[in-house]
């Protein structure tokens, strides 16, 4: 088995004019039309990070030249390659898959297994008191996992709490490729009472399926920073996860540098495509305000 665990901090990222067209020569055509019609650059950036990650994790990992990638999504959007590598008969059994929030866009792969990575920030909701927002919220999470939630401790640490449980939510429907129709009360999560910390993902926490523990998923965790949390959910469609699996790695945070390390551009520069970059709004004002 292999494990890659790469991250970039795209919110202190502030692209130079050589390197946004760069980036944008080195992503597939609709990509890069869809990364264009971000409102804001905050999120024109994750996009663009997520999908040159992906394109340098097959290119490096996969050893498939950048120019011959072709990356697809499926009905339910996540991306996969359209034409696998093969090794003899079989095909590469690669999983991989991407998510960016807050100030970071990451990537998890994992080779034997499917693999679902989610990052979750913990901010304040923005419109409502928290006790509202938990309201709001309700049907997201079932009973336990309210109890667990509400006594966290002080808000700030319960929506700690929620959002470590959210994270590791998503991470599981993004495993299986279920998208949005998926009843999130079907799973409950028994988190780890141990501390989560930057340096070594822990995998303590279970996971219930209609009440149900699941030993054949691994779910690993950690933070990037204090106020950034990460699941990755591992398992399989039919037989039990390869045993012992092998210990978790943390992510690694690449630079710029490290994300084009291997590209090769795919089109011809369009200087437009800075212009209207650099005429955006960085993100909402109140998120402005905020920070």
């Amino acid at each position: 088995m292999g494990s890659v665990r790469w991250a970039f901090r795209c919110g202190s990222w502030t692209p130079t004019r050589s390197e946004w067209l760069f980036a944008s020569r080195c992503v597939q055509p609709e990509e890069k039309a869809r990364i264009g019609e971000f409102v804001f650059t905050k999120d024109a950036k994750s996009a663009m990070a997520g999908r040159l990650l992906l394109r340098k994790f097959v290119c490096e990992k996969m050893t498939i030249p950048w120019s011959h990638i072709r990356l697809e999504r499926t009905p339910r959007g996540k991306p996969y390659l359209a034409s696998p590598l093969q090794v003899g008969s079989a095909p590469v059994t690669w999983s991989f898959n991407v998510s960016h929030q807050g100030d970071y866009a990451l990537l998890a792969a994992e080779q034997g297994v499917q693999v679902g990575v989610d990052i979750m920030k913990t901010v304040r909701p923005g419109s409502s008191s928290v006790p509202e927002f938990f309201r709001i919220m309700t049907r997201q999470f079932t009973a336990y996992e309210w109890s667990v939630i509400q006594s966290a401790g002080s808000e700030r640490q319960q929506l700690a709490a929620f959002y470590r449980h959210w994270a590791l939510k998503e991470s599981f429907i993004k495993a299986i490729g279920t998208g949005l129709g998926f009843n999130l009360q079907r799973v409950e999560f028994h988190v780890s009472p141990e501390t989560l910390t930057q340096s070594q993902p822990v995998r303590q926490t279970t996971m219930h399926l209609d009440e149900e523990e699941q030993d054949d998923w691994v779910f690993e965790e950690c933070l990037l920073d204090d106020d950034h949390h990460v699941a990755v959910a591992l398992g399989t469609d039919s037989s039990p996860l390869p045993a012992p699996l092998p210990p978790p790695c943390p992510f690694t945070l690449l630079s710029f540098s490290d994300l084009i390390g291997s590209a090769s551009p795919l089109t011809d520069e369009d200087p437009s495509y800075w212009q209207s970059f650099s005429a955006k709004a960085d993100g909402p004002q109140r998120q402005r305000d905020v920070h």
